[in-house]
């Protein structure tokens, strides 16, 4: 694999624009759509070491972003466990593919990992799970919760990686669909 370098130099010429009209779109309030596109670039300069060059520089810092915005309205509605996810995949056109393998943990932000223990949304999430067809379960169980690369999944199951990315995609629309209707 080559060596990818970021350049964070160039991230507020070339991304704040787009970051932050992502945002807004999303959390509404100017103030805060500047304070998390800024919290984003902090956590990229943190996490700049865990960039393996496996997609753009952009969507890297946009996997950042969505976690931000997630944790912003986990800390704002605490009625529902403190989590209001919106689960849109497919608003940005360079998510197409591996967008579920461009995630980026914050390593530096644990109040993420642990927000997310909470039982009332691990509940909500299982039974909507449950409601999956069983493939698309274990697939989405196996990528998205115990972490399995693509590959391992391909041939434990004897599938595609196209379909894979194929049944992950109808899985979390599924699950959007559901959590929409029984958590938010």
């Amino acid at each position: 694999m080559a060596d990818h370098k970021i350049n964070p130099n160039n991230w507020i010429n070339l991304y704040s624009d787009y970051l932050f009209n992502y945002t807004i779109s999303r959390v509404s309030d100017r103030e805060m759509a500047q304070d998390l596109v800024s919290e984003t670039f902090l956590a990229g300069l943190k996490s700049m070491a865990n960039f393996k060059g496996e997609a753009s520089e952009r969507t890297w810092l946009i996997s950042i972003l969505k976690r931000k915005i997630i944790d912003y309205y986990r800390k704002i509605n605490s009625n529902k466990g403190k989590a209001e996810v919106r689960m849109n995949y497919n608003s940005d056109s360079e998510a197409e593919g591996d967008w579920l393998e461009e995630r980026v943990a914050d390593p530096f932000d644990k109040t993420a990992e642990d927000k997310l223990e909470n039982s009332e949304l691990g509940d909500a999430i299982y039974d909507c799970m449950a409601k999956l067809p069983e493939k698309q379960a274990e697939v989405f169980k196996m990528k998205t919760i115990l972490g399995y690369d693509t590959e391992t999944i391909c041939n434990e199951l004897g599938i595609t990686a196209s379909n894979l990315w194929v049944i992950i995609h109808r899985a979390r629309t599924a699950l959007a669909e559901c959590m929409e209707k029984n958590w938010f």
